[in-house]
């Protein structure tokens, strides 16, 4: 899958929007699962439809990926996925929930308000913690859905309109 970022995200980015996940899922036929967002956060039915022919085209033409495959695009969503160090700083302040490759002090799980960065470090506010975590031990991090992050949609999205 990591081989495919480099390939499909040049591809993402000349369409005109910015790759937020990659996914390569296996089966009897394997599903790519491309998750992104215009430059300014914004992802409807619409674009979906746009990024999805833009790519099927540059996947036929360069196929990256063995075998019979079906393309899924969606967008991120409100409770969203956190995938780049960037992600971390642009939602400080909202809820998220982040887990680790390999445990730090015995902790493999945080929920917490996101602070921000401290280098290239996760800092998150737990009940009973500050933690400073490695962007590099994060095997998975997402937004919390709540009634702060839904508000703050909305005002994007009232922008975008």
């Amino acid at each position: 899958m990591a081989h495919l970022e480099p390939i499909v995200e040049p591809a993402v980015e000349a369409a005109g929007f910015r790759l937020v996940r990659l996914r390569l899922m296996g089966g009897h036929i394997k599903t790519l699962q491309i998750m992104a967002e215009r430059p300014d956060g914004t992802m409807n039915v619409e674009d979906c439809a746009i990024l999805a022919r833009a790519l099927t085209a540059f996947l036929e033409a360069e196929n990256p990926i063995e075998g019979d495959f079906e393309l899924e695009v969606s967008s991120p969503g409100i409770d969203r996925p956190l995938t780049r160090l960037m992600d971390f700083s642009r939602w400080s302040g909202h809820d998220a929930k982040i887990e680790l490759h390999t445990p730090i002090d015995g902790r493999k799980r945080f929920r917490g308000k996101l602070l921000g960065l401290d280098g290239n470090d996760v800092v998150i506010q737990t009940q009973d913690m500050r933690a400073t975590v490695p962007f590099k031990q994060i095997a998975e991090a997402k937004l919390v859905l709540t009634d702060a992050l839904i508000a703050e949609d909305l005002k994007a999205r009232k922008r975008a309109d």
